[in-house]
């Protein structure tokens, strides 16, 4: 590392629906929930993050908490470019020298149009970006798992992450094919919920939902090592009254199928449409698994199943993306093929 490299102040951006992920200096810096707290009158932002999550569904008239993000894209502008600037405020604060301006890689999806580009962009340029470059998700997917991408060797990535599943047959540093569908882990979380209405009357937040999915989330309701039965504390819908139930994972496996089946769907319709040499690699190197979606018990054993190839679930899924995005910045010459400005 060079001496100016140490004073660099250049960031990797994993701008999920969920979370977002911050790599400055080949390190996770941030790892925070996509949500900010503002005073309703001032628009003053009063939390960032896991302070903001901890009072979503809790706040009252006068403070409101926005996900900037929806479905993968920033759906609130103003929101989105605050929580950046907070964020990066954040790692500036945790430092010794204020870093004032920095160069951006933030990774965005496949199916992403030109206006919602737009918004990435003017969201960083805005929040102190001097810089701003831009990576298809399965691009930096591929890179954090260390795919080799400028082979001309098929590789297939599935990234499910908060609002999108990006589904790509990469070669030769390019998405020679792609799918991107918006079902992803918020659509579980909404499953759950109309599934807990429905089956127990029984309402609860989206916290709850998420806090569910990950306990005892599964995509095959007959799992061979199966987690424990989970407490599911809401409000009895017949009573008003709050009440406890036990929730089972082959339950919640029902719930979330059809949203399963949208993701399979989606995956036959990539290998459907890939040219047949790429075809033949993939047959060979199986399809690669990351993003949040791939923690969902049984996932890999379904979709192996359901395509008879070998599936390989990502070491760390939830930040193979921000890790590939980092390789992105530290090398922006020699990946200037899959970066966009």
């Amino acid at each position: 590392m060079g001496f100016f490299d140490f004073f660099s102040n250049d960031i990797a951006i994993d701008l999920g629906t969920a979370n977002t992920l911050i790599i400055q200096k080949d390190k996770i810096v941030m790892d925070e929930p996509s949500i900010i707290a503002r005073d309703k009158s001032t628009k003053k932002v009063l939390a960032i993050g896991r302070d903001a999550m901890q009072m979503h569904e809790k706040t009252h008239e006068n403070i409101q908490t926005i996900r900037p993000l929806k479905d993968g894209v920033i759906a609130d502008f103003h929101a989105a470019e605050q929580m950046i600037r907070g964020l990066i405020k954040m790692i500036d604060n945790r430092s010794r020298f204020f870093l004032s301006s920095h160069r951006m890689v933030i990774c965005i999806p496949s199916g992403i149009t030109e206006v919602e580009k737009r918004a990435v962009r003017d969201s960083a340029e805005h929040a102190g970006a001097k810089e701003v470059y831009m990576i298809h998700e399965p691009i930096a997917a591929a890179l954090g798992i260390g795919i080799d991408i400028e082979k001309p060797v098929g590789s297939m990535v599935v990234d499910i992450g908060g609002g999108t599943t990006e589904i790509a047959v990469i070669a030769l540093s390019g998405i020679v094919c792609d799918q991107s569908i918006r079902v992803a882990g918020d659509t579980f979380n909404k499953d759950i919920l109309d599934y807990m209405r429905r089956q127990h009357n029984l309402l609860i937040g989206e916290r709850s939902a998420e806090k569910v999915k990950i306990e005892v989330g599964a995509a095959l309701t007959e799992l061979d090592d199966p987690p424990e039965e989970f407490e599911i504390r809401g409000r009895d819908l017949m009573t008003g009254i709050p009440k406890v139930i036990k929730v089972s994972y082959s339950e919640i496996a029902f719930a979330i199928d059809k949203s399963v089946s949208k993701i399979e769907e989606a995956v036959l319709k990539a290998l459907e449409i890939a040219p047949p040499e790429l075809s033949a690699d993939i047959y060979d190197n199986g399809i690669h698994l990351t993003g949040g979606g791939a923690l969902l018990r049984g996932l890999d054993k379904r979709l192996a199943m359901k395509t008879k190839l070998p599936i390989h679930v990502a070491e760390d899924p939830l930040r193979a993306v921000v890790r590939g995005t980092g390789k992105a910045l530290k090398n922006i010459d020699a990946n200037k093929a899959v970066l966009m400005t």
